[in-house]
């Protein structure tokens, strides 16, 4: 099966300042792929040249078809959701906007016979349907975040940082959703995390960022497994 995202001597820069040097790596349909590494090692901007926000060179396809050099709408179109690091959530809109903002691509009934389904992934946001987001628990927000991202119906979910100022029994309780969000729904998932251990329980295939490059990929029990690999690079 040919892969859904496959990226191909990917360069990216903000201004003059270069900031991937020709990464390769793919994202298989229904698959979860973890960017690991250090802070500056070029994770996020992978996912921002991914969505079309930073300058690129190279080849980015999805499902076989190129999308460098589009637009950000439009590759939000073709399915593509973003998750940024710190969530985005706008905090002065209700649960209710900030989800009705997440599906403005889609009808409006279309959308909300959706929101159920969400609820049933994420029943906190229920309750908390009508407050103001910025009120919302850190986990909360978190989980909104999420749930905007997957009212597009992407078939690609970038996650940026999922678990970061997170307590633990959050974090778990997040990831396991997303497990079964990738179950039931087939999205296919690039996760960016700091918790190397967590990402690579997660995951199953994962390449590991040092300076704009990759230096180590391959299949994410693996690299669980190589202690020198944890040693030197992961920091557990």
């Amino acid at each position: 099966m040919s892969p859904l995202l496959e990226v191909k001597g990917l360069h990216a820069a903000y201004g003059e300042t270069k900031v991937l040097h020709g990464l390769d790596f793919a994202v298989q349909q229904g698959g979860v792929t973890a960017l690991l590494g250090a802070n500056g090692a070029g994770k996020t901007s992978t996912l921002r040249a991914i969505c079309g926000m930073v300058r690129t060179q190279g080849e980015i396809s999805l499902s076989g078809k190129s999308i460098a050099g589009m637009a950000t709408e439009d590759i939000v179109r073709l399915g593509v959701a973003h998750v940024p690091d710190g969530r985005g959530t706008f905090m002065e809109l209700t649960v209710e906007e900030n989800m009705r903002l997440g599906a403005y691509t889609r009808p409006a009934r279309e959308a909300t016979a959706d929101f159920e389904k969400m609820f049933g992934y994420f029943p906190r946001l229920k309750e908390r349907y009508r407050q103001q987001a910025g009120t919302l628990s850190g986990g909360e927000q978190q989980m909104l975040a999420i749930t905007r991202a997957l009212l597009l119906r992407p078939r690609l979910l970038l996650l940026d940082e999922p678990s970061f100022g997170l307590a633990p029994l959050i974090v778990r309780e997040i990831f396991d959703i997303m497990g079964r969000v990738r179950e039931e729904a087939g999205v296919s998932i690039l996760l960016v995390e700091q918790n190397a251990s967590l990402a690579l329980e997660f995951a199953e295939d994962a390449f590991l960022l040092e300076t704009g490059r990759i230096v180590i990929s391959g299949k994410a029990a693996d690299i669980g497994k190589d202690e020198g690999i944890r040693r030197s690079y992961l920091g557990y």
